[in-house]
């Protein structure tokens, strides 16, 4: 696999892990084998280094990356209740991904939209200004779309939702 050539140079574990969660969104455990066989690096090792380096991830990321900002502004206008609301609307918890694949949660030290405190990013979307109702209602609207994603075509779409 053209990935894991010259692998066996020194220093070169963490960019054959960036390499591998580029491939494969996140770092598989058939990549740390890969890697460990390559290396000569224990699986425990490369694991280790894995869970000390926030950038990587074990696990795939849901279909929607929800980003919710805990800087300054965003904590001071209550990012800490949207937090808990977004944790108990989806039954997840932070850096964690819904069963069903659609959402991973993370929280973020600033998006950069203060101005639009509480704030969170929804894969490219940014919402801001929000308050509980507003982040039911955009969980919501992204429930809806993935249920017309995967509706077959021409499908009527259940009452209350939209049709792609």
């Amino acid at each position: 696999m053209h990935l894991w050539r010259d692998g066996n140079e020194p220093g070169q574990l963490i960019p054959l892990l960036q390499k591998a969660q580029e491939e494969f969104g996140y770092i598989p455990e058939h990549a740390i084998r890969t890697i460990s066989t390559v290396t000569r690096i224990p699986e425990s090792e490369i694991f280790g280094v894995i869970t000390f380096y926030k950038q990587f991830r074990l696990k795939p990321l849901g279909r929607y990356l929800i980003r919710l900002c805990d800087g300054t502004a965003c904590h001071v206008n209550d990012a800490k209740t949207l937090m808990t609301l977004v944790k108990e609307e989806l039954g997840l918890d932070t850096d964690d991904t819904t069963s069903d694949g659609l959402f991973t949660l993370t929280p973020v030290a600033c998006l950069g939209c203060c101005s639009l405190a509480p704030v969170i990013m929804i894969n490219d979307e940014t919402f801001g200004r929000l308050t509980p109702p507003k982040v039911r209602q955009i969980l919501k609207e992204f429930r809806q779309r993935a249920a017309a994603d995967a509706a077959p075509a021409g499908a009527v779409p259940a009452k209350g939702g939209t049709k792609a």
